[in-house]
């Protein structure tokens, strides 16, 4: 195997063949996503990013490791650091439904969405919609529902579809408690 193959266990720094799901070494993922880091403890996190950095120190131009840096810093509340990341995993990918609903998650910084700029808010709700056009999923349509509910309804501002639309649209799409678990995760709040 040459050098230039040899892929890293972010967990361990087992040395990998490409394409590996779990570590053979530490029985890990080798990748992360966002429901694979809802219940991680962050300590794991921390693990998992000091791997995904090693990666980008290597090559650069990793979009992958880069992505999976991306929601460690999210999960971590690093949000600056988070946000040229997931803008990154979604210039290289725009297939990909994850980068834009975790970028829009990242642009509440860890606050109530009445509490964001509006261009925030503007910008999350296009990374929701990027992202239901690729693939919808009830998590989408619930993080829609709490920011259109949270922002628009408190502030007294119409918004079509209304934040109840959008829940309807998450229950059709069968949105479960661990949708629901992991949203509050990554967003920090709880949603009852």
């Amino acid at each position: 195997m040459s050098q230039a193959s040899v892929y890293l266990c972010p967990c361990c720094d087992k040395p990998l063949e490409p394409d590996t799901k779990v570590c053979p070494q530490c029985n890990q993922p080798v990748s992360v996503s966002s429901a694979s880091l809802a219940d991680m403890a962050l300590p794991l996190v921390n693990k998992y990013l000091q791997g995904y950095n090693k990666a980008l120190a290597a090559d650069p131009s990793n979009q992958e490791a880069a992505g999976y840096a991306a929601m460690c810093f999210l999960k971590l509340r690093l949000y600056d650091k988070a946000m040229p990341l997931f803008e990154k995993a979604i210039d290289a990918n725009y297939s990909s439904s994850e980068p834009y609903f975790m970028a829009s998650i990242c642009l509440l910084r860890g606050k109530k969405p009445f509490l964001a700029q509006r261009t925030d808010i503007d910008k999350a709700l296009e990374y929701l919609a990027a992202a239901n056009m690729i693939e919808p999923k009830a998590i989408h349509y619930l993080l829609l529902a709490y920011i259109k509910q949270d922002y628009f309804e408190r502030k007294f501002l119409n918004i079509s579809p209304s934040a109840d639309e959008e829940m309807a649209q998450a229950t059709a799409l069968g949105a479960s408690d661990t949708d629901r678990s992991a949203l509050q995760s990554f967003l920090g709040i709880n949603l009852s």
